[in-house]
């Protein structure tokens, strides 16, 4: 599969952000930023599911070029997912208006996981880049798997902002990278192996 450069990436991944400022731009209604709260937060599940699916879809589809590519540019995933959840955050903030409104909304369940998530987000996009690759070393990696809980946050926020009793819309996103994750278990683990002659 031909390289594709960096910054054609950035410009597919910015594509919805750039519908969301048009939609500010253009729109006179008042409730636009509370609008915009919910498409730039399942964005940023979108971008971090595709990215968490990288090493699963490499493990399952051997030698196919697809999922070596994404294995390649999953970090440009993950920042993406990072600079939606940021975007949807500030558009949260900016619907509630005051700081008290939105501190006396942190107790309830789908707010505060949604905190979380956010604040785990913040080191693993802080420490993206190449640079602390070198530096960190094996930790680097140890600090990327909190991606996974950054995951598992986020489905609980997804899923209770939508009822429990209607989480069809997070299923149906996160469906597909459980049953990924799951096969990289059993892979790894679980799968009867050939003894050594």
């Amino acid at each position: 599969m031909a390289r594709i450069s960096p910054y054609w990436i950035w410009f597919l991944l910015a594509l919805p952000a750039f519908g969301m400022a048009w939609d500010l731009v253009r729109s006179s209604n008042p409730r636009i930023f509370h609008i915009l709260v919910h498409p730039s937060g399942e964005f940023s599940a979108r971008f971090l599911i595709i990215a968490l699916m990288a090493t699963p879809l490499c493990m399952l589809l051997k030698g196919w070029r697809g999922p070596r590519w994404l294995m390649r540019n999953r970090r440009y995933f993950g920042v993406a997912a990072f600079a939606y959840a940021a975007l949807h955050t500030i558009f949260y903030l900016v619907d509630k208006g005051t700081a008290a409104t939105v501190i006396g909304e942190l107790p309830r369940f789908y707010i505060w996981t949604g905190w979380l998530a956010f604040a785990v987000f913040i080191p693993l996009a802080a420490t993206s880049m190449d640079y602390f690759v070198r530096v960190m070393g094996p930790n680097w990696k140890k600090l990327q798997r909190w991606t996974y809980g950054a995951a598992v946050l986020t489905l609980l926020h997804w899923a209770s902002i939508h009822g429990w009793k209607h989480p069809a819309a997070a299923l149906i996103h996160f469906g597909p990278l459980a049953l990924l994750e799951g096969y990289r278990i059993w892979y790894r683990y679980l799968r009867p192996r050939q003894s050594a002659v």
